[in-house]
């Protein structure tokens, strides 16, 4: 079978780092992973995502599988260590295999169905029940596995974040603004943090596959160090665009972060921090790589904040 990786992925590689020679590997790389494996190839995940290869698989037992590549940049080895100390508690389980660089065997659930086909309100419950789940301690140097040492920190992600905000506002006066208020929240929300736990780091509804085993199962974690109010501030801004298309989006916006930060026991206004943060952060990426509609409604969202 040609391993031809979809066109949304394609498209992501080339706006983060064109030229690395990672997708040109995929192909050879993919069928190494199938073969070693022993597994039989039903198709690959379209449209997939923007950060991995996603091949539906049966492995030699007939079990249905997924098999997931994804490049050094994107952490799969992070992503590894963050499932295995799940255990498949609220996440998508890690299925012994031969350990192989970027290469993922996971159970198969359901790709096409998310939680975001629920109605809102109903999408934001589960989503944000899911989420609490993987809120657990995370791994110290003394666990002996080294898993520790791979998750990056809330301050250590945002701070090289920041240091790319920065140089794209540099020269353009009508975000500046809007990433001068985000870097100052961000130190403040730094100076007394409380307390860590193992993060998804990029939780959203679409994150959210329905399963067998559990009726929801998160997918696709980036994990992270840090507090939770920094996990549970992707998913305010879920749905962005119909959020900015109602006349009273910026009221709903409100609502909503009271709502997730009462119902997962999250500070208010720290939450309120990390979603302006992370708003005006993907807003000045997307106007970096060239995603101006994407930046504009993101960026007018965080002017609400």
């Amino acid at each position: 079978m040609a391993f031809e990786p979809p066109q949304r992925l394609v498209r992501a590689l080339g706006e983060t780092a064109p030229g690395d020679g990672w997708l040109e590997k995929l192909p050879e790389a993919a069928r190494q992973a199938v073969a070693l494996r022993e597994s039989t190839v039903e198709r690959v995940q379209v449209p997939g995502g923007r950060s991995s290869l996603v091949v539906l698989v049966r492995r030699s037992d007939g079990t249905p599988a997924v098999l997931k590549l994804a490049p050094p940049r994107f952490r799969p080895e992070a992503e590894r260590a963050a499932l295995a100390r799940w255990g498949g508690l609220g996440a998508v389980q890690l299925l012994d295999e031969p350990v192989t660089e970027g290469v993922l065997l996971l159970e198969r659930l359901h790709p096409d169905v998310s939680v975001r086909s629920l109605p809102e309100a109903k999408a934001l419950l589960e989503a944000a029940g899911t989420l609490r789940r993987l809120w657990v301690e995370p791994p110290v140097d003394g666990d002996g596995d080294g898993s520790a040492r791979v998750f990056e920190t809330v301050a250590e992600r945002t701070g090289r974040q920041a240091e790319a905000m920065r140089a794209t506002a540099s020269g353009l006066a009508e975000v500046a603004p809007l990433v001068d208020a985000a870097l100052a929240v961000r130190a403040e929300l730094l100076v007394s943090p409380p307390e860590e736990r193992l993060l998804h780091g990029t939780f959203r509804q679409s994150k959210v596959l329905a399963g067998e085993r559990s009726p929801w199962l998160a997918v696709g974690p980036d994990p992270v160090v840090g507090e939770c109010a920094f996990d549970l501030a992707r998913l305010v801004r879920d749905r962005v665009e119909d959020l900015i298309a109602q006349s009273s989006g910026a009221a709903i916006t409100r609502r909503r972060v009271k709502r997730l930060a009462e119902s997962l026991d999250v500070d208010q206004e720290r939450l309120r921090g990390w979603t302006l943060f992370r708003a005006v952060e993907s807003g000045v990426r997307a106007l970096r790589v060239g995603r101006v509609k994407d930046s504009e409604l993101l960026l007018e969202f965080a002017g609400w904040l």
